[in-house]
């Protein structure tokens, strides 16, 4: 656990030339370094002003004036960590930036590390570490689906859920504990009947939660997507057209895509964990760099989670085409068919296609615009999303950590409704009870181990 006596500073907005910094310090000495290195223009103490008012003044390094700034103060428990804060405004260059922080360094803070100020606010109980998850993927988001599932709102109704399953379990351990210490007294709330009653509720609630995973996965971490098919069927095209750049090499030359090509890119809701693949074939021309290429997007193809499959309805239906449904037929994974090159007489005779596919759709890519985007934006959102859940407004869990936990509550609440449902008496369904708490525990971070919260908090930048 990191030192919570020390005093941290960083540079909480990101490095490079702008209009404002933020140099960021919080801990019990944070308004005694900043009276070191702040000169209010005014010339009163700092702590003669009121909190959360800015404040305009200097920075100052041994008497030499570094920049004038605005400063404000957050006193503990009002602040983002929860501790004494104080926020500077310096102008944003490189160089002045590193000198006001320098100089505050030099005052007697010390540096942040990954995710400390968050680290912080949980450990003072600001946040629950769901919701510095959600802050973490907030700052990593690359899509509006993405925003909204780390919204205030969003992670406002995943805590109240969560803390709703919570305080079932206390009570209900409560209640249990109650009747086994004092079994002469009738002290518990609930009946044998009554204890399981709200068991079966307490699972229903829970196992609604973890029916949000696919959709909060999706928008979240993404799918791991492979568009496959064989030399020459538009594959490096689909793949620029979902990327928003020519990523990929297109020429008509057979073979030009020899490697992996990945790249994450928002489609609809979700999040596509993209890769452009070598096309499919059999042949002795083909050479050794070549088949390498070929034996990964096999590999590939066996892993993904979402297959998009082109063929060339320009030309006929063959061996080529063949083995590459004999291949996506393995797969586990949804398919689309995409039927390229429909600007061209149709040669193409795919009956066998919707055996294998989900969907197919009949296109040109090179031609494709907004509306069969669209459409297979819509395809994918009904493979992986529940149009029924509200994304910013309802609670949604997104994480593998938050499912494990949530699962293992889940089983343990289970097997105490297995005891009591087989007649055996409360007291042999306490223990599942605790343990279940205990996973709900692990969920919002109040019972969790310190390699979990240190894994969390250092996929954070430095600042925040």
């Amino acid at each position: 656990m990191n030192n919570l006596t020390h005093t941290i500073a960083a540079v909480s907005t990101p490095p490079g030339k702008g209009g404002v910094a933020i140099i960021r310090i919080s801990g019990e000495g944070a308004f005694d370094i900043a009276d070191k290195v702040f000169l209010p223009l005014s010339e009163k103490k700092l702590s003669d002003f009121k909190p959360r008012v800015q404040v305009y003044g200097y920075i100052v390094d041994g008497g030499e004036r570094i920049d004038d700034v605005l400063l404000t103060r957050f006193v503990a428990p009002h602040s983002y960590t929860g501790e004494d804060t104080v926020e500077i405004a310096c102008h944003g260059g490189i160089l002045v930036t590193a000198l006001v922080l320098e100089a505050v360094l030099k005052a007697g803070a010390t540096p942040a590390t990954a995710g400390e100020f968050t680290r912080r606010a949980f450990i003072n109980g600001r946040l629950s570490l769901t919701e510095a998850e959600a802050i973490s993927d907030l700052l990593e988001a690359r899509s509006r689906e993405q925003i909204k599932l780390s919204s205030t709102t969003a992670r406002d109704a995943l805590s109240e859920k969560i803390g709703g399953i919570r305080t079932e379990l206390v009570g209900l351990m409560s209640s249990i504990y109650a009747r086994i210490d004092y079994p002469d007294e009738d002290l518990g709330d609930f009946s044998d009947s009554e204890v399981l009653e709200h068991l079966y509720n307490i699972r229903k609630n829970i196992s609604a939660l973890r029916s949000t995973y696919k959709t909060g996965r999706a928008i979240s971490e993404g799918v791991r997507t492979v568009i496959c098919g064989k030399p020459n069927a538009g594959k490096s095209s689909l793949y620029n057209l979902l990327v928003g750049e020519d990523a990929a090499i297109v020429t008509d030359i057979a073979g030009t895509t020899r490697d992996l090509l990945e790249r994450s890119v928002p489609l609809g809701k979700i999040m596509l964990r993209l890769t452009d693949t070598a096309g499919i074939r059999e042949g002795e021309e083909i050479d050794a760099v070549e088949r390498i290429g070929i034996e990964r997007s096999r590999e590939m193809i066996k892993k993904s989670e979402l297959l998009f499959a082109i063929f060339d309805i320009s030309r006929p239906f063959d061996e080529e085409d063949e083995l590459l449904c004999e291949l996506i037929s393995e797969s586990r994974a949804p398919k689309i068919a995409i039927l390229n090159k429909s600007d061209r007489p149709s040669l193409f005779d795919g009956g066998r296609l919707g055996k294998i596919f989900d969907y197919t759709i009949v296109t040109s890519i090179k031609e494709m615009g907004g509306e069969n985007l669209e459409a297979i934006a819509e395809m994918v959102n009904a493979l992986f999303t529940d149009e029924k859940i509200s994304i910013g407004e309802d609670a949604v869990i997104f994480s593998a950590r938050q499912n494990a936990a949530l699962a293992r509550a889940e089983e343990f609440v289970g097997a105490a409704i297995e005891s009591l449902a087989a007649g055996f008496a409360q007291d042999a369904a306490s223990s599942d009870v605790e343990r279940a708490l205990g996973a709900i525990s692990e969920l919002d971070g109040r019972a969790v181990s310190e390699e979990i919260v240190s894994d969390i908090f250092s996929k954070f930048c430095v600042g925040k």
